[in-house]
């Protein structure tokens, strides 16, 4: 059997968001929290997962990954809305973006 991956977002401390991929979001997560993996995470803390995809293969997940992080701030803010979490945070003022 092979592991369900996931495509995540998360906000951080200062209002950008990280994408990335992972087969277990809590420990992910918290790898970012405690600055371990990646470096993205060297100077802002993460906030909270604002929007999390299930059930993609490795593959179909760095290439989901991928059409995300070249979504402008407004494109991403329209996904998140659009999404079936209602705790989703509105990112639409955010000024900054993850590469």
């Amino acid at each position: 059997m092979t592991e369900s991956w996931k495509v995540y977002m998360i906000l951080c401390s200062d209002n950008s968001l990280y994408t990335g991929i992972t087969t277990d979001i809590e420990r992910r997560f918290r790898q970012h929290a405690e600055g371990r993996g990646a470096k993205y995470f060297r100077g802002r803390r993460p906030l909270q997962v604002v929007y999390l995809e299930n059930d993609h293969s490795r593959s179909s997940a760095t290439q989901r990954e991928g059409r995300i992080k070249a979504l402008s701030r407004a494109d991403k803010a329209l996904l998140l809305s659009a999404s079936s979490n209602p705790e989703n945070p509105d990112i639409s003022a955010g000024r900054h973006e993850q590469a």
